[in-house]
């Protein structure tokens, strides 16, 4: 079951049908531990509607509300290794190696929902920052009682050339407006998602294709519950929240986004969210 945010309302996709959600109420609509009986019992008996169809196919906003949106680092090898290539120099690399087969994870805030974007909007790259890359990430919906009931795609857009010169610079690296995009919806299945599920990424530039790359999340070093667990330790969310779960495709040292580029991130059973990055 998919929910997308529209400028005209909730709506709720099941088997290529599509209904008007029971509220419009983002905040009040998510945050419901049992969100996919919910949404399911909504649209029993209820006809699908031809409008709601439409205002999909019109146009789809960010899947946000008042959610903070946090973020998950070295939960894949890959990520690990890139990690600890960018900081080498500063002599900081040792730590991504540590935090990697650490007890507890590095979790960090990524944005406010004002610095999030949708699909089909533009992503941002830093005027200070000479190396930048998109990081495709699983994205979980959190309910304020730490239940995760919904999933989406994630870009997590990095400076890495500010993050490697110090690992302490994190916060600039990663959080700015127009560095997160969400989208294009909020799949919410009955049971967890597959662990076999795949992650795809692909950037074109000038209608070529100069990235291409695909990962399992069954790759994760730690589970989604674990790194929630975390996450709710000493944080309450009271609308939810959203946690990004880390990226193992990173592209090549000598790659970097360029203005124009088109991000593309699918996952199985969500979608694809597109991005373009801004001039």
């Amino acid at each position: 079951m998919l929910l997308y945010k529209t400028r005209s309302g909730i709506v709720i996709e099941s088997d290529n049908q599509f209904f008007r959600a029971p509220s419009d109420d983002w905040d009040y609509l998510v945050n419901e531990d049992t969100l996919h009986d919910y949404l399911q019992q909504a649209i029993s008996g209820v006809s699908p509607s031809d409008e709601c169809r439409a205002w999909v196919e019109t146009g789809v906003l960010a899947p946000i509300g008042q959610q903070e949106v946090w973020a998950s680092g070295v939960t894949y090898l890959r990520s690990r290794d890139a990690r600890m290539d960018e900081s080498r120099k500063s002599g900081a690399d040792n730590f991504y190696d540590r935090v990697y087969d650490a007890e507890r994870p590095e979790l960090f805030f990524k944005s406010t929902a004002m610095r999030v974007v949708g699909h089909g909007k533009e992503v941002r790259i830093r005027r200070d920052s000479t190396w930048n890359v998109p990081e495709p990430e699983l994205t979980l919906f959190v309910t304020s009682s730490g239940k995760i009931v919904g999933y989406t795609c994630g870009n997590d857009m990095s400076s890495r050339s500010i993050e490697g010169e110090n690992p302490l610079y994190l916060p600039q690296a990663k959080t700015y407006d127009g560095a997160a995009a969400l989208g294009p919806c909020l799949y919410v299945p009955k049971n967890p998602i597959d662990p076999e599920t795949q992650i795809r990424l692909a950037i074109r530039r000038g209608g070529e294709t100069v990235f291409e790359g695909e990962i399992s999340i069954n790759q994760m070093k730690r589970k989604h519950t674990e790194l929630v667990s975390f996450l709710l330790r000493e944080c309450t969310f009271p609308h939810g929240c959203y946690l990004m779960t880390g990226t193992g495709l990173v592209p090549a040292d000598d790659f970097t986004l360029a203005a124009g580029d088109i991000i593309q991130i699918t996952i199985d059973g969500i979608g694809t969210l597109e991005n373009t990055v801004a001039a």
